[in-house]
């Protein structure tokens, strides 16, 4: 068991003076002159970061970019991070897989994405640690995306090594819409949204269709997605209040890999599959609440998502009678919030921001198992657990602007986890615990009011599977089998500069260096395996 140190009581001290600090007669002023809630509204790409950003790897894109640019794959809005590489295997409904700067990040390790303060990455996941399914999200409905390449935010926590990307729905879309798409492969795609105004605000609903069969020889991947988002907006207490109630659901057939020797005997042709019986079917349902006013913001939010996935990747191999396949199953709840607050003061004549918060997260995993399968019939468990995973997260960051020219930004950051797994195996039962901080921070100097110049340092992590934490055997071949560290540290480094002429020349060079001291992904497949992928 792992025990972790305990929270620095210079960082408590230092959070808790920062997060209830005193208000000021100014403060009450403002407040009270606050009469109208001002939305700010951004259109297109955000390329003008000249004294605003705090690396030359963190931009902004709004949903005037994204209406430009044809999307097929839900998981393909993740490739407007610049360098992100995104691609699909085993069918339509799961979750991509992404490379950035030098990583395979399988379904999301080591990248962080969530949606209005909701965490997307799924730990203790039945097909892989941080599995982030974008498909719930409809690109149409998205307001603007905030992305970080690099671990230089204390506000991103687990998953986050190789960057972070923040979604934001929007609250009002300029006017209703209507959008159908047909093409080949019997593919259908039907978008539709509006605003209904309120007598407290406004009402948001959108809702989004499609169907699509593939290219395939032999089978017809028989997509079915639904998607669905209400979303209230309404003053509450002088602030503004959000709730969003987010309905995803899909299922389909799965074109897997097929060996190059099939195709070239003739056995199957090339758009042709060996077991034609894999594929699954996923669900997401959710319900959020955000306020915000002035420089508070708390949100709180519950989901409950299920994922049935069926694959086969070696076909007659380790079963020459019945075959290879195998099911992977996800059944959780999902529970967690965050208070957050920022605070600009002036420190003589210097302007010192602060940016802090504390975020709880609850993983009530019912189900997390891996069943050998014909046909999508099971034949049997190879495991199958029931865990329970709890994280606190504290962090303080800071922006001092020591000249006209330079500015300087310090973070810190502490996180607890806690697991207990169940197992169908007594011996791989247990709870374990650890805690983990963060250090980063950089500078940013203005060369002029065209050119800026940055230099980068962080720490971050990543957790891992909780059944990698308390296993003892290897529940296929019984033999004894070695845990491994709850949370991993990983460590980057950039040297950047940033160029920018008016809307015709925008550029961004970094020189970066990132490094994790174990990458390790839980195979459930085969039992315990870890397979190094860094």
């Amino acid at each position: 068991m792992h025990i972790a140190a305990p929270l620095p009581l210079a960082f408590c001290s230092l959070f808790a003076a920062s997060f209830f600090a005193p208000v000021t007669l100014a403060d009450i002023a403002d407040e009270s002159e606050a009469t109208t809630l001002e939305s700010l509204v951004i259109y297109g790409h955000k390329t003008e970061r000249i004294g605003e950003a705090s690396s030359a790897s963190d931009g902004i894109i709004g949903q005037g970019e994204i209406a430009r640019r044809p999307i097929l794959r839900a998981g393909e809005i993740l490739e407007f991070v610049p360098g992100m590489v995104v691609t699909q295997h085993s069918g339509s409904g799961k979750a991509n897989q992404y490379f950035l700067r030098g990583f395979n990040l399988d379904h999301g390790t080591d990248f962080s994405s969530s949606i209005d303060g909701m965490p997307i990455n799924m730990r203790t996941h039945g097909h892989g640690q941080g599995y982030t399914d974008l498909n719930f999200i409809v690109p149409e409905f998205i307001e603007r995306i905030d992305y970080q390449k690099g671990p230089y935010h204390a506000e991103d926590g687990d998953f986050s090594t190789a960057g972070s990307a923040r979604f934001q729905l929007t609250r009002k879309l300029a006017q209703p819409m209507v959008s159908l798409e047909i093409g080949e492969d019997q593919f259908v795609r039907a978008v539709g949204g509006g605003n209904l105004k309120t007598a407290q605000g406004n009402l948001f609903v959108g809702i989004e269709a499609q169907r699509y069969d593939g290219p395939w020889s032999d089978i017809d991947e028989d997509v079915e997605k639904l998607n669905a988002v209400a979303r209230d907006t309404r003053s509450l207490a002088g602030g503004e209040l959000t709730t969003t109630l987010m309905l995803y659901d899909n299922e389909w057939n799965s074109a897997d890999q097929i060996p190059e020797r099939a195709v070239n005997s003739g056995l199957i042709d090339r758009l042709g599959s060996i077991d034609t019986t894999v594929g699954g079917e996923s669900s997401r349902f959710s319900l959020s609440t955000q306020w915000r006013k002035n420089d508070w913001q708390a949100n709180a939010y519950a989901v409950q998502s299920k994922l049935n996935l069926f694959s086969n990747f070696t076909y007659f191999l380790d079963d020459p009678v019945n075959g290879d396949q195998f099911e992977q199953v996800d059944d959780r709840r999902l529970y967690g919030g965050s208070v957050n607050r920022r605070i600009v003061s002036q420190i003589g004549d210097k302007t010192l921001q602060q940016f802090m918060g504390v975020q709880l997260r609850y993983d009530d995993i019912s189900e997390v198992a891996l069943y050998r399968t014909q046909a999508r019939e099971r034949l049997g468990a190879v495991r199958s657990d029931s865990v329970d995973e709890f994280s606190i997260g504290l962090f303080w960051e800071g922006d001092l602007d020591i000249t006209d020219k330079l500015s300087a930004n310090l973070g810190v950051r502490y996180d607890q986890l806690y697991v207990d797994v169940d197992s169908d195996l007594e011996a791989n039962s247990g709870s374990d615990n650890d805690g983990i901080s963060s250090v980063k921070g950089g500078l940013a100097y203005a060369l002029n009011d065209r050119w800026e110049a940055y230099t980068n340092i962080g720490q971050s992590f990543h957790s891992n599977d909780a059944r990698g934490a308390t296993i003892e055997v290897d529940p296929v071949s019984g033999e004894a089998a070695d845990d491994v560290d709850l949370l991993v540290r990983g460590e980057g480094a950039e040297l950047g500069l940033r160029f920018y002429e008016t809307d015709r020349l925008n550029v961004s060079v970094a020189a970066w260096l990132l490094e994790l001291d174990s990458e390790l992904l839980f195979v459930g497949d085969a039992g315990n395996t870890e397979a190094s992928r860094a």
